[in-house]
């Protein structure tokens, strides 16, 4: 008689921290994620410029790529630039005729993006946008719809932006919002300062917003522990 095979029970749970996530981000990335020069090159002259390395990962970004892909997104906008590295996660996504607009306040960040995105041949259908994110969103016209809006900027300015995007979103089309978990502490009760506060506040308008339909992902990686919220627009 051949041997059953041996049922699994439930996981035990450990202790873990930081670098076994990132242990695990490396592992799984080290199959689904071929290297990348441009990427980087992107990294890299983002360091050597002083940008601060506060980049999604290269699971997030990969992440971000397959959204933009699977809903084929041919307009999509980002809220807060840096290097450009998740710009051109998002870029790549695009077809021949797409068109990526992201904004940058920090002149300094906007010009190393504009070099990173040239050095990965995308140029011609990202264009940077210098200046403060909402202020800059007010200015956009809301004839011609986005189909992924991408907000990473001051946490703060978070509801503000969320409104602007909703305005600028097609219908069916998807807001993500990166660092709303910020390592738990939005849950909890004794933490403060703006940065979940900002987060707070989106989640308190979110709440019976009939013009969207949302979660909150928890995310663990490389860069810790984190998360997004996902929105599509009703």
């Amino acid at each position: 008689m051949a041997q059953q095979p041996t049922i699994q029970g439930k996981q035990i749970p450990k202790a873990t921290d930081t670098q076994d996530w990132a242990r695990s981000d490396r592992y799984h990335n080290s199959f689904l994620i071929p290297e990348d020069p441009v990427l980087d090159a992107a990294l890299k002259n983002s360091a050597t410029n002083g940008l601060p390395e506060i980049a999604v990962s290269t699971a997030q970004g990969k992440y971000l790529y397959l959204q933009a892909r699977s809903i084929q997104a041919k307009r999509i906008l980002e809220v807060g630039t840096l290097g450009g590295y998740s710009t051109i996660w998002l870029g790549r996504s695009l077809p021949a005729d797409g068109e990526i607009i992201t904004l940058e306040i920090n002149s300094k960040h906007a010009k190393v993006a504009e070099e990173n995105l040239s050095n990965a041949g995308l140029s011609s259908r990202c264009k940077v946008v210098v200046g403060p994110g909402h202020e800059s969103m007010t200015k956009l016209p809301s004839e011609n719809k986005f189909d992924l809006i991408f907000i990473d900027a001051d946490k703060p300015s978070n509801l503000k932006y969320f409104i602007e995007a909703k305005r600028l979103i097609k219908k069916g089309g998807v807001i993500i919002v990166d660092n709303v978990v910020r390592f738990g502490r939005v849950a909890d009760p004794e933490q403060t300062d703006a940065n979940i506060e900002g987060v707070r506040s989106l989640l308190n308008a979110l709440k019976g917003d009939q013009d969207v339909d949302a979660t909150t992902i928890a995310t663990v990686g490389e860069k810790g522990y984190d998360g997004f919220i996902y929105a599509i627009r009703n």
